[in-house]
């Protein structure tokens, strides 16, 4: 009988903690809004993310300044405008998931965001890539489930859920456009210029619609924190290596726990409750988004190839 791989357990328990760290992030998320604004909350935290990430790009260095990583260097210029070109796509994901968090629950938020993988295989069709029916299915599946969690007797959808609803296209082109940049960059210094162009977008946008103050930075300095250093800058990193040694299927599964992650926090620490409707949308949208990955997973397979889908993800959308 063969010995269990001490290397993917090893990889799944850092993946699980990321999506711990990112379901629960949704509580913070939630609870900062208490304090400040949501384009300074991002602002801040992102720029937070940043300086995370610094150790980590002069550590990918070699003691002659060269690059350690077998990506082609790339000019500064294209790197930076890489950077904020995929900057600009979270920076609408997020804002429009920070200010939909004000006006519905973590739990609502962290399943709506989850969305995205099941766009983005449907968005890529624009870009002439394939994809299986298991999008399809998963793609109904959700779309269901969110009707459940979401929309009304009244056909009406709350404007929080709304919110983060429509910034889930934002994710899902997000992921896109790294899925094309990704292999031509080195991934920390690209997702330290998407961080520090989200943070000027960011606080730009809350210098002229927002009242910042530093007693309300300080209040939320917790969640604040907790949404940068951990979410934004540990999270990713954790992914980032986590990924390296971690089955495709296990990575998909894990990673889309932390929507669950979210409801039980907002449950736990925030008394947020769901009836029984919404519960089943939850395991509906679930089932969706697991499938859509999954029978990606098992095509690619059935064709002899092992990297996943998810592995060209830079920073997941609920981070």
């Amino acid at each position: 009988m063969p010995r269990p791989d001490n290397s993917v357990w090893k990889s799944d328990g850092l993946l699980l903690l990321t999506a711990v760290i990112w379901g629960t992030a949704f509580v913070a998320q939630r609870v900062g809004m208490d304090f400040v604004g949501p384009f300074t909350f991002n602002g801040i935290r992102f720029a937070l993310g940043s300086l995370v990430l610094l150790p980590l790009i002069m550590s990918n260095k070699i003691s002659n300044g060269k690059d350690r990583s077998k990506v082609k260097p790339a000019s500064s210029r294209v790197i930076i405008f890489g950077g904020f070109l995929i900057g600009s796509f979270l920076f609408a994901g997020a804002s429009l998931q920070q200010i939909g968090i004000v006006y519905t629950t973590a739990g609502n938020a962290g399943f709506i965001t989850g969305l995205y993988v099941v766009i983005v295989p449907i968005m890529g069709l624009l870009f002439r890539q394939k994809t299986t029916a298991g999008t399809w299915i998963g793609a109904f599946l959700a779309a269901f489930g969110l009707y459940l969690l979401s929309v009304t007797a009244q056909f009406t959808m709350g404007y929080g859920d709304f919110l983060v609803f429509l910034g889930a296209f934002f994710w899902a082109g997000h992921v896109l456009i790294i899925g094309w940049l990704s292999p031509k960059f080195n991934s920390f210094k690209l997702a330290f210029f998407q961080y520090v162009a989200c943070s000027l977008l960011s606080l730009v946008t809350a210098a002229f619609y927002e009242p910042m103050s530093i007693d309300g930075i300080y209040q939320a300095t917790i969640p604040i924190l907790y949404g940068g250093i951990l979410s934004v800058g540990i999270a990713y990193t954790l992914q980032v290596v986590a990924q390296k040694k971690a089955h495709p299927a296990h990575a998909a599964i894990l990673l889309s726990m932390e929507s669950v992650f979210a409801a039980i926090a907002g449950w736990f620490l925030l008394d947020e409750v769901m009836s029984l409707r919404q519960l089943v949308g939850c395991v509906l949208m679930l089932s969706g988004m697991l499938l859509s990955q999954l029978w990606g997973l098992a095509g690619l397979k059935r064709n002899g190839k092992r990297k996943s889908a998810m592995a060209e993800l830079i920073m997941p959308p609920d981070s």
